[in-house]
């Protein structure tokens, strides 16, 4: 357990060598990456934090308000806790906090791997179709603060990344859990919504790896490919056949580039 802002996060932590710092996404928490700890943590030190509202972490204190920078000083402890540059793995809303860690910290990171992260201020002049697309998706409900994070919400956000009857494949208990984590969740778009930075204002001049999945909606696909070509040292990896939750879904094959990864960058 770290404090932050005088809150109790909770961080996995194995391994010893370089540290790679892995960010999960919306509604799940660390346990992401469980299936991929025990393997990082054979060449390097292991760090993944429970987000605000997750796991054994604090929970987000008000239901109301709530803004990006509360996680960030999250991934931010998580770094300094680290004692030397890391390298930022993210998946969705992880991949975001790993772009803005990125961002702010340049002299404290080594690399970063993102999947899907979804920057969508930098489809802005970039991308007219993609940005028609999210305004389709704020029909006035989406982020309302009344309902946002009800069981409704949550059906339609995980069938938006996902694809028609998408929550209606899901069990019984993983759905309540989503439904659980709702409010956080919607907080996190929320906020995400707000967060305006184009293509040029990203300095990330880090070796940064963009992953997209060629199911994802084309939207995130745009998203991936504008990074791709506006970071100076990123280059991006298609996922034939993988959708947004490719590290889940196809975790043998993201491993495989992951690993590869981290030793190229060794």
């Amino acid at each position: 357990m770290i404090e932050v802002d005088g809150r109790e996060i909770a961080v996995v932590e194995r391994g010893e060598g370089p540290p790679v710092v892995l960010l999960h996404a919306s509604g799940l928490g660390a346990q992401q990456w469980g299936a991929f700890v025990p393997r990082i943590a054979e060449k390097h030190r292991v760090l993944a934090p429970d987000l605000l509202g997750y796991g054994k972490s604090a929970a987000w204190p008000d239901p109301a308000n709530f803004e990006l920078e509360a996680d960030l000083a999250v991934v931010r402890a998580v770094v300094a806790h680290a004692g030397e540059p890391v390298h930022l793995v993210g998946h969705s809303y992880g991949g975001v906090l790993a772009l803005c860690a990125a961002h702010e910290l340049p002299g404290a990171v080594r690399s970063v791997l993102v999947y899907e992260p979804v920057a969508f201020g930098v489809l802005t002049g970039r991308d007219p179709e993609g940005v028609a697309e999210l305004a389709a998706l704020e029909d006035g409900t989406f982020l309302d603060p009344e309902t946002g994070g009800d069981a409704r919400w949550v059906s339609r956000f995980i069938q938006f990344w996902n694809g028609a009857g998408a929550w209606d494949r899901l069990p019984p208990a993983r759905q309540g859990a989503l439904v659980a984590l709702g409010r956080k969740s919607f907080l996190e778009v929320r906020a995400l919504m707000g967060l305006t930075r184009t293509a040029e204002e990203w300095r990330i001049d880090v070796p940064t790896l963009v992953m997209a999945g060629t199911r994802s909606p084309a939207v995130e696909r745009a998203v991936c490919r504008v990074l791709a070509e506006s970071l100076p040292r990123a280059r991006l990896h298609v996922f034939e056949g993988a959708g947004h939750m490719g590290p889940l879904e196809e975790a043998r094959r993201f491993w495989g580039v992951l690993d590869a990864w981290l030793t190229e960058q060794a």
